[in-house]
């Protein structure tokens, strides 16, 4: 069936590692592996300034003036805060999504923050469970939706000794302020660092995580290097804040966040696969892979992807592109925060474009292979609508060959050539051996075989295209607008998913406005 509308416009353990799913060593050199990076932050202090720097000037600002209404908050998220408010709690919303309210953006999800015992929640609640030991939090459910709740009494436990702010007292403050400091002071960067009360329409800022907002910065609470050693999850979360923000990241910041990347090994495989979805399934993937390459975390992440850039020679600061972040971009442009995609799905474009990379092909091969994927493997009507096909490439790939008039059998073996290669491309990127093995024509690189990718995500997007060897999928309907329906494609539907991943590869092998380069 032809596709409608063609033109696609820390804790630190170490389990068990089972098979595609393990958890391996890195050694690393940061000297040797990491190129100086150029901050460009002028208007920041000196990577020492935090022993001398005066404690941010403490605010309560009407969040109607920055303009902030209860309606940018989710129905579900109201219900909870509503709810624990007419039992008599204090209720904020604090962390990224108040962040996110100020700079007009949709949150990824809503926090809540309240003076109610986390045992109160539950009672509360039908649908509602702690979770975590260390930092316990509750997980209330609204519908399709999960909000989580957080209690004072739990942070109070847990309040830093090493806070930015000097002595964390007020001129004269009440005690709701010193709580409300000493749970701010447990965030990571002071961009999250904000809490707003709804009913009260006040923001509490005590770290200048306005000022911060206003100057587009990422800095930590307090200083980096503990900051990072503290939670080393830290690292890869201030990346992905800076890559979806557009923020730049402060001198001290980035200094300390380059020097301890390799702390990310010490990461849980799940922990890491999580930051990793958040980063490449949001809407802000291309912007991740150029901060991770960046910054030298993406030898340890991705080492393969980390040696494409090498040999391909991009370099740390390189505005150019690529097909690989050309792939990430066009997806970016179909996601966002609240209409994220499955984790499958980025996984399937990199074992696409390394297959691609290895082996370079027509453009017509790649075209018929995206939409024998979009049909659920009917290679022959995809091989019939390429034959159609005028528009011209991107040029600038190397991935892409010349174009050369194919006729229909040819293509057709081309096609299943390529399926065999991008599946071997999947099984290649969750084999530490091989990763291994790859990495040594890479000296310069950490060495590192890491796998984060578990078996049932493996297996997941090797569905999106091995119906292709299989011919049609039996029972198998493909999509027939270009409709994207998010709530499907965050779950993993895999006429979905597909369907995103044809347009994804297509609009990148014929962008409207394609590149002369040769």
């Amino acid at each position: 069936m032809a596709i409608s509308n063609l033109g696609f416009v820390c804790r630190f353990q170490y389990p068990a590692r089972p098979l595609f799913y393990c958890f391996s060593k890195v050694r690393f050199n940061t000297v040797s592996a990491i190129e100086t990076v150029d901050y460009k932050d002028n208007d920041v202090h000196d990577i020492d300034s935090d022993k001398t720097s005066k404690a941010p000037e403490w605010k309560k600002l009407n969040s109607e003036d920055l303009g902030i209404t209860s309606s940018m908050i989710s129905k579900p998220t109201r219900q909870v805060l509503n709810v624990l408010k007419s039992k008599g709690h204090d209720v904020y919303l604090v962390g990224g999504c108040v962040r996110d309210l100020i700079l007009k953006r949709t949150p990824k999800d809503f926090d809540i923050l309240t003076s109610a015992e986390l045992r109160e929640v539950v009672r509360t609640f039908s649908r509602c469970e702690i979770v975590g030991r260390r930092f316990p939090i509750c997980h209330v459910h609204i519908g399709n939706d999960m909000i989580e709740v957080s209690s004072f009494s739990t942070s109070a436990h847990n309040s830093p000794g090493n806070m930015r702010t000097g002595s964390g007292k007020s001129n004269g403050s009440c005690d709701e302020d010193s709580l409300r400091l000493n749970n701010c002071l447990q965030r990571d960067f002071t961009i999250n660092g904000l809490m707003f009360d709804s009913y009260a329409k006040v923001v509490y800022d005590y770290l200048g995580g306005i000022e911060d907002i206003r100057k587009a910065k990422v800095r930590t609470v307090f200083h980096a290097g503990s900051s990072f050693k503290e939670d080393c999850a830290r690292i890869l979360r201030g990346t992905r804040i800076a890559a979806r923000l557009g923020f730049t990241i402060s001198k001290e910041t980035a200094h300390f966040l380059k020097n301890l990347s390799f702390l990310v090994q010490r990461l849980h495989r799940g922990r890491i696969l999580m930051e990793m979805n958040y980063m490449l399934a949001y809407g802000s993937a291309e912007a991740s892979l150029r901060l991770l390459w960046k910054f030298g975390i993406l030898e340890i992440l991705l080492p393969i992807q980390a040696a494409y850039l090498v040999h391909s020679g991009f370099k740390r600061r390189d505005k150019r592109t690529n097909m690989l972040l050309s792939l990430f971009g066009n997806l970016d442009i179909l996601l966002a925060p609240d209409r994220p995609c499955h984790s499958s799905l980025w996984l399937a474009i990199l074992a696409l474009h390394k297959a691609l990379a290895d082996q370079p092909r027509f453009p017509s091969v790649v075209a018929a292979f995206s939409l024998a994927v979009h049909n659920g493997g009917d290679v022959l009507e995809a091989v019939k609508i390429t034959r159609e096909i005028t528009k011209p490439h991107d040029r600038s790939f190397f991935e892409l060959l010349e174009p050369e008039k194919l006729d229909s059998q040819t293509l057709l073996d081309e096609v299943m050539d390529l399926e065999v290669s991008t599946r071997e491309a999947l099984g290649q990127m969750t084999d530490g051996r091989f990763i291994s093995k790859a990495m040594a024509a890479y000296p310069q690189a950490p060495y590192s075989d890491m796998v984060f990718i578990p078996l049932q995500l493996y297996l997941d997007a090797r569905r999106i295209f091995e119906c292709v060897k299989e011919n049609v999928q039996e029972g198998f309907v493909p999509k027939q607008d270009s409709k994207i329906e998010y709530t499907l494609l965050s779950s993993g539907d895999l006429s979905e998913v597909r369907h995103v991943f044809a347009r994804v590869v297509f609009d990148t092998v014929f962008p409207l406005n394609p590149s002369q380069e040769l």
